[in-house]
């Protein structure tokens, strides 16, 4: 696959629409060619203790932000007909769904690939979390769970699995 967008959200709390940032790394012909990063207003608006742990984010830090649909109004169009790929596919395509079914929005059915399943499938580690499984395709991760950092690991490791 040499055309793609990697993807990762992070969410404030349990609800999948809870997107509170999202990183995208846009790939043509087997090259980076373009990054985006935004943080988001999530909805429902609160961050529990867990996942403020995980990623850092807090209310104080996405209180005025955009929107989901402000945000994906500004990459809707660079990413159309491209497939998407994230690492653990289900929690990221789950997220994308629920946030488009909160605002009410057409979902427009994007083609989604798991480089962890690659991941399973190709490289021998006894744990095939993002950053191992970054680090075992040649990249370094010094930011693990900002969405940005996340989705260019994802890219990596899609280059040489997918």
């Amino acid at each position: 696959m040499q055309d793609f967008v990697a993807i990762d959200f992070e969410t404030a709390n349990g609800r999948r629409s809870s997107v509170c940032s999202v990183g995208i790394v846009i790939v043509r012909g087997g090259e980076i060619v373009d990054k985006f990063y935004s943080l988001i207003q999530p909805v429902p608006n609160y961050y529990t203790y867990w996942t403020t742990e995980v990623h850092g984010l807090t209310r104080r830090d996405t209180d005025g932000q955009p929107t989901f649909p402000e945000v994906w109004a500004q990459v809707a169009d660079t990413i159309k007909g491209l497939p998407l790929v994230a690492h653990n596919r289900p929690f990221d395509e789950r997220c994308l769904k629920a946030v488009f079914e909160e605002y009410g929005m057409e979902y427009p059915g994007y083609e989604f690939h798991c480089t962890l399943a690659a991941s399973r499938r190709y490289l021998d580690l006894p744990n095939h979390q993002l950053h191992l499984s970054a680090a075992a395709c040649g990249y370094d991760m010094e930011n693990h769970h900002h969405a940005l950092c996340d989705a260019e690991a994802c890219a990596v490791i899609a280059l040489k699995l997918l």
